[in-house]
């Protein structure tokens, strides 16, 4: 995709994978956090801008969380189109408006005109200091849990801490077998760095799936960070990964706990609004060549779950 170097654009790219041919997920650069009573990332409605990609799960986190939490009203956004081109992530033609930036690196320039290194989203803006707060979605997401609580209509809380411990288990589980495990089989360089996260990764999703027989959620009758954060793979996976990244032994359609419990999550409240099918396609599909996006597969998120 490129990068930056010096903050210049650069068709140059960081190594993906390492000397086995397994994909390695860089670190994210910008990981400041909203706090009330911070001197510098106080809590303010209108201050703050998401830079994103609504295809990308990542990014997409931050859209979900902005409508659950009721946020639409606090936090601006700007969206890329979903394909990247040949400067990563774009605006298109016409540039957005709160920065005037026709690419997401023009974004890391605005922040830091020798910026080096990859550009990603998503990007939370600080439009007071006009700088980057943090480019990490874990980190965003639970600042827009709790920092704007006081200034924000009344949500759920997603990360309760009498929930946490088994929040961050779930969680540090699914991001490495299942959020970047379909990117582990999708990236991998050798055909065994491949089968092996291909084999955690549905090692892990059948465990999910033996779990969800006896709980609503995988923390019990209460949706937390975990399910939201495993969502945003499941409602893309046979949408994409199935099929462009190689994660094919089986559907999520094809599970008996995993498919209602998908279906479920898009029925809350605010979610189904997030979820753009045609962006999805067309990140996975659009910018790999030749960029041809398929026509399927029809999938039914608002079908009954059945789930009580």
């Amino acid at each position: 995709m490129g990068m930056l170097i010096d903050g210049q654009w650069s068709d140059n790219d960081l190594r993906r994978t390492n000397e086995k041919g397994e994909y390695v997920r860089p670190e994210s650069p910008y990981r400041f956090f909203i706090e009330k009573g911070s001197n510098q990332f106080a809590p303010e409605k209108d201050r703050y801008h998401l830079f994103v990609n609504a295809g990308c799960p990542w990014a997409y986190r931050t859209l979900l969380y902005r409508s659950l939490k009721g946020l639409k009203e606090i936090i601006s956004v700007s969206l890329t189109e979903p394909a990247a081109g040949k400067q990563g992530w774009t605006f298109g033609e016409t540039p957005e408006p709160l920065l005037g930036a026709r690419h997401i690196h023009d974004v890391y320039t605005a922040a830091d005109n020798t910026f080096t290194g990859r550009c990603t989203v998503p990007v939370l803006w600080d439009k007071d200091h006009q700088t980057i707060v943090n480019n990490e979605s874990a980190d965003i997401i639970r600042m827009l849990n709790s920092a704007f609580d006081e200034i924000a209509p009344a949500s759920p809380d997603y990360y309760p801490a009498e929930l946490s411990a088994d929040i961050d288990a779930w969680n540090d589980e699914i991001y490495v077998n299942v959020n970047n495990g379909v990117y582990r089989c999708g990236f991998a360089q050798s055909q065994e760095a491949y089968d092996k996260a291909f084999s955690a990764l549905f090692g892990t999703l059948n465990k999910i799936d033996r779990h969800l027989a006896d709980s609503r959620y995988l923390c019990g009758e209460t949706i937390t960070e975990a399910d939201w954060r495993l969502f945003a793979t499941l409602v893309r996976f046979d949408l994409a990964y199935h099929g462009q990244f190689r994660c094919n032994l089986r559907r999520i359609a094809d599970y008996e706990h995993l498919w209602p419990y998908t279906r479920d999550l898009y029925q809350q409240p605010g979610v189904a609004e997030t979820v753009d099918v045609a962006a999805i396609k067309g990140i996975y599909y659009g910018s790999r060549a030749p960029g041809i996006i398929p026509g399927g597969p029809e999938i039914d998120f608002a079908a009954p779950h059945n789930r009580c």
